[in-house]
């Protein structure tokens, strides 16, 4: 017991400390560049947010999702982009499935790609349509291009906000979400459950996808490795799940989140059946 709390801490240390970082290298050039990254985003057609976040979020790993979350908080790409690269993240599994089947998985993170690029356009169509308020907090992520002075930077941006404001919130986040994950998944026997009906895989595998972890999906992953479920299954877990890339935008804003997760939900299990019932 002590054992696993203590590599829960470490990981959700190793987590935070890497949010840390992408957060802090996005401000930094955000202000370097005098908001040169800022009027490029904005500036530019809205679609080409939907494939840059989409293409970022590909990337294996978490960095993908922390960074389009960093570029969400400070207002660089929209709601719907967010979301539709969450789509395209595939979290630390992604090497999993690189190993174990590479033209697979290839197959998969290009599907997921376009999926989040068409993912994100229509979340925003929605999100403008039936006015749903979103990055309510990103006035707060505010930058001071006529500050040039570096101690102004580490103290107003730096330890005055990411660290006072984000930083201890995402850790404590971070460690709540992975002990749930943990002793879920020791007590509760998910993989039991999910190995008995390859229709229920799909909702369980979009269910578990809200989970903000990269853990359970591996399940899943297996599972296809061993050919017992479909591609649909997988499929479905991946575009629901975002591995630790939640995290920090749960302790940004929960409410943003679970709009977020409910979109990604409803799409994860809409392009799944499709998958399914094609016979994929």
């Amino acid at each position: 017991m002590i054992a696993t709390i203590l590599n829960l801490i470490k990981e959700s240390i190793q987590i935070s400390l890497l949010v840390a970082v992408m957060m802090i290298l996005v401000d930094l050039l955000n202000v370097v560049t005098k908001n040169k990254l800022e009027s490029f985003f904005i500036n530019a057609r809205k679609f080409k947010q939907y494939v840059l976040a989409s293409l970022i979020g590909t990337v294996p790993g978490c960095i993908g999702g922390f960074t389009n979350v960093s570029l969400y908080i400070h207002g660089l790409i929209s709601f719907g982009a967010l979301a539709g690269a969450m789509v395209a993240v595939s979290g630390d599994e992604a090497f999993v499935m690189l190993a174990m089947f590479p033209k697979q998985a290839i197959i998969l993170f290009a599907i997921l790609f376009v999926i989040g690029i068409f993912s994100g356009w229509l979340i925003d169509i929605i999100v403008k349509k039936y006015k749903i308020p979103t990055c309510e907090n990103c006035k707060e992520m505010v930058v001071h291009p006529k500050e040039k002075s570096f101690k102004h930077y580490v103290k107003e941006h730096i330890w005055g906000h990411i660290i006072k404001k984000h930083l201890w919130k995402t850790a404590l986040w971070t460690f709540g979400a992975l002990a749930v994950v943990e002793f879920g998944l020791k007590y509760l026997h998910l993989e039991e459950f999910t190995s008995q009906y390859k229709i229920v895989f799909l909702f369980v595998g979009a269910l578990v996808g809200l989970i903000p972890e990269s853990g359970p999906h591996l399940i899943f992953v297996t599972l296809f490795a061993q050919g017992l479920i479909p591609f649909s299954v997988l499929l479905t877990s991946s575009i629901v799940q975002d591995g630790h890339g939640m995290l920090p935008m749960l302790s940004y804003s929960f409410k943003d989140s679970m709009k977020l997760k409910a979109f990604n939900f409803v799409i994860g299990i809409t392009i799944g059946l499709i998958f399914y019932f094609i016979g994929f």
